[in-house]
């Protein structure tokens, strides 16, 4: 018997809304992070009702967690994004529990990816809420992360972004302003932060 299948899987349930408790799979934490439910609860208490019907990109989407978290709160359309194989079946595990017509995968490098999620916004003239939760940088070969990620971010039409929201490591600055997008405000949550800009 290989050593894997003694491994126990690592779950979390949706917090609230229709698919309260439903429960999700999670990712090796070799290769995806999950957020902290204290971190989820802050992010969905400050956009509250907003999150109805609109539409939700998770960006570095990992078990699709957030996403389908939206979804449950009342969120009409899912981007996840998501590179990791592994990831990726288990994006598709947990979204087979809750409502496969309402989300959609682009699977490979997201800030590659990004160009495409954006044609498709731009098609269904939708405004959406990108939020980005990329690796650690201190995490091996993913130095130049968050360098990526704040080009990726400045590449983002104002005219198709309701809000954007990073979480990010705690010791680092995300500038007061990137492209046309100004900080709204950040809270830390220990070695967790959430930046929101506008």
């Amino acid at each position: 018997m290989n050593s894997k299948s003694n491994t126990k899987q690592l779950t979390k349930k949706i917090i609230s809304g229709k698919f309260k408790n439903v429960v999700l799979k999670l990712p090796s934490k070799i290769t995806t992070r999950s957020s902290k439910s204290i971190v989820l609860e802050s992010f969905f208490n400050t956009i509250q009702f907003d999150i109805i019907d609109a539409t939700f990109v998770e960006v570095f989407s990992g078990s699709g967690s957030i996403g389908l978290e939206a979804l449950s709160r009342g969120a009409n359309n899912i981007i996840f994004m998501e590179k990791d194989r592994d990831a990726i079946k288990v994006l598709k595990e947990n979204i087979s529990k809750t409502d496969e017509s309402a989300c959609e995968i682009f699977s490979g490098d997201s800030f590659e990816n990004i160009k495409a999620v954006i044609s498709r916004l731009k098609k269904n003239n939708q405004i959406a809420y990108f939020y980005i939760d990329p690796p650690f940088s201190i995490r091996e070969g993913m130095e130049d992360i968050y360098d990526k990620m704040i080009k990726m971010i400045a590449s983002i039409p104002p005219q198709l972004t309701k809000l954007i929201i990073i979480e990010h490591m705690t010791g680092l600055e995300i500038p007061e302003k990137i492209g046309t997008f100004k900080m709204k405000k950040s809270k830390k949550f220990g070695k967790t932060s959430l930046t929101y800009l506008v």
